[in-house]
């Protein structure tokens, strides 16, 4: 038993491709969706940590790095199919969760079982750390469906995601860096013309000036 099962199952993610079944002008694997997740909480972790709360950076870089990595087990479920019910979503996590559970046991060293089995299992909790990441998760997918639309992807879904991504980073604006996002980084994206804009930018007014 070694490591060789994890590292070399670590090019499948390359292989998958995120949103699967659409259209998409650009594809986007599931291991630079986590890539660019990492660089996302980075940026949220710093304004944190500059309006003065603690981030622990390894459970944040630990946490974004590996939120998807399960992936290569179940592949990356469609958007619409993912949220249709709780259950359902519920039912996703324990069909990951075991098949997780089951890797580790199988093929990780029993000295770094412990720490592969809080790697390799959700990392979306109330800790801040938790939270950096839910909310790093919702601006990538942001950006993959404003980047759709932005081409003229006809895909209905791309406006779903767009607005579930803003719903979900809305939530959490009570955090010092979804704030700065909102009110420094937001503008510059729907300040972008394109054929639709108008659009999108009511569905931001919807959603922001709901509260």
């Amino acid at each position: 038993m070694g490591m060789h099962q994890y590292l070399s199952g670590l090019n499948e993610l390359e292989m998958i491709s995120r949103a699967p079944g659409y259209f998409k002008y650009q594809p986007h694997s599931v291991a630079a969706h986590s890539w660019k997740v990492t660089e996302a909480a980075q940026f949220l972790g710093d304004i944190e940590e500059a309006n003065g709360n603690e981030v622990d950076w390894r459970m944040l870089y630990e946490k974004a790095l590996n939120h998807d990595i399960t992936e290569r087990f179940i592949g990356d479920i469609r958007t619409p199919v993912k949220y249709a019910s709780s259950t359902l979503r519920h039912m996703l996590a324990d069909v990951e969760d075991t098949l997780s559970d089951n890797f580790i046991r199988t093929e990780i060293p029993k000295e770094l079982q412990a720490v592969y089995t809080r790697r390799l299992h959700e990392g979306k909790d109330d800790t801040l750390e938790g939270r950096i990441l839910s909310v790093a998760d919702k601006v990538d997918l942001l950006y993959e469906a404003f980047g759709e639309l932005q081409k003229g992807n006809p895909e209905p879904v791309f406006t779903e995601i767009y607005k579930e991504s803003l719903e979900t980073i809305f939530a959490f604006r009570d955090m010092p860096s979804v704030a700065y996002f909102i009110k420094e980084v937001l503008p510059e994206l729907l300040n972008e013309q394109f054929p639709g804009s108008e659009k999108l930018q009511r569905i931001y007014i919807g959603i922001f000036n709901a509260d």
